[in-house]
């Protein structure tokens, strides 16, 4: 299961360790049994979060899909 969040400052991303603080989005994703934190760069890099529309400055969107 895949969750987009927001952090209150206290987490930290999995792949590359840095924090994210308050009001940052990020990824809580849930396989085997294992929840996984990844900020908004590390997703961007998965292709995990994508523009909204090819207008420049578009909000990112998470893919919430489990696929």
């Amino acid at each position: 299961m895949r969750r987009g969040c927001i952090s209150l400052g206290n987490i930290s991303c999995d792949k590359c360790g840095r924090a994210i603080l308050y009001p940052e989005r990020y990824l809580s994703m849930e396989e085997d049994g294992k929840t996984q934190t990844l900020c908004m760069n590390c997703c961007e890099k998965k292709s995990l979060a994508k523009p909204e529309n090819d207008k420049e400055g578009a909000e990112l969107l998470f893919d919430l899909s489990d696929q």
